[in-house]
């Protein structure tokens, strides 16, 4: 079998059941688990498939973009270790902006009573979780509210970000990869969560293994203005690695 006749077969599978997975199809297909690995690497930049650990599964589309109870429900047990090792790069005190998404809402909700912060929001879920903290105080942008992110965007959350200066962003993505850097699916909040970066002195993405590699509509964000990476140990180290050269260190909870 040729190598384009192996990638139709490849894709073909992925389609039908969702995934496919590395050991599978080098058994299936006659060849070596490298040449699978080499294989999904080619259809991943190809943009047909997500590689995640083990194998790979079919690529979202570009503008889907799942809603946030959907979100919330999946990988938690990653999503709680990720929001703890990224605890290690919160300042001693000091103010950050904490960006609205899944991951981050888990970092908002472990942030240490220890520490004097003023936290800037751009979630009114967020605002609500640490309204209530004696050492925090809570700096929510205004604007209009996605209902399907709860995150506010528009012009009257740029006016404030052109305004202020934090020490560190700890932002979400729904993407991330070589090609496009972060992205997502909706341009408004690209605009957003790209002037959240700007005024950050340091930007530390907050996102799971299977973001890696994916690509949405809107690019908010270069790999070169990540600081750090966390993401989990189900992320694939040859994408890993691939992500460290591109500028970021990578950490994996």
């Amino acid at each position: 079998m040729f190598a384009e006749e192996r990638h139709q077969e490849i894709v073909r599978r992925a389609r039908l059941v969702g995934r496919v997975d590395v050991a599978t199809l080098a058994e299936e297909l006659e060849v070596t688990p490298e040449t699978v690995r080499r294989d999904l690497t080619v259809l991943e930049r190809s943009g047909l498939v997500r590689r995640v650990h083990g194998g790979a599964i079919v690529i979202e589309r570009l503008g889907s973009e799942p809603g946030l109870s959907a979100r919330n429900s999946v990988l938690t047990a990653e999503k709680e270790r990720i929001a703890k090792l990224a605890l290690a790069e919160l300042p001693e005190d000091g103010a950050i902006l904490i960006d609205a998404g899944t991951t981050t809402r888990r970092f908002a909700e472990a942030l240490p009573a220890d520490r004097e912060l003023t936290v800037v929001v751009n979630s009114p879920e967020l605002a609500t979780i640490l309204a209530r903290r004696a050492n925090i105080t809570v700096m929510m942008l205004g604007g209009r509210v996605r209902s399907r992110t709860l995150a506010v965007v528009d012009d009257w959350a740029l006016t404030i970000l052109c305004q202020i200066h934090v020490d560190v962003a700890f932002m979400g993505t729904n993407g991330v990869s070589i090609e496009h850097g972060l992205t997502t699916p909706d341009p408004a909040e690209a605009v957003v969560k790209r002037a959240m970066i700007n005024a950050a002195r340091r930007t530390v993405v907050l996102g799971d293994h299977t973001k890696i590699g994916n690509n949405y509509f809107s690019t908010f964000g270069d790999l070169s203005q990540v600081d750090v990476f966390v993401t989990d140990s189900g992320a694939d180290s040859e994408l890993v690695e691939e992500l460290s050269e591109a500028g970021p260190r990578v950490v994996r909870a």
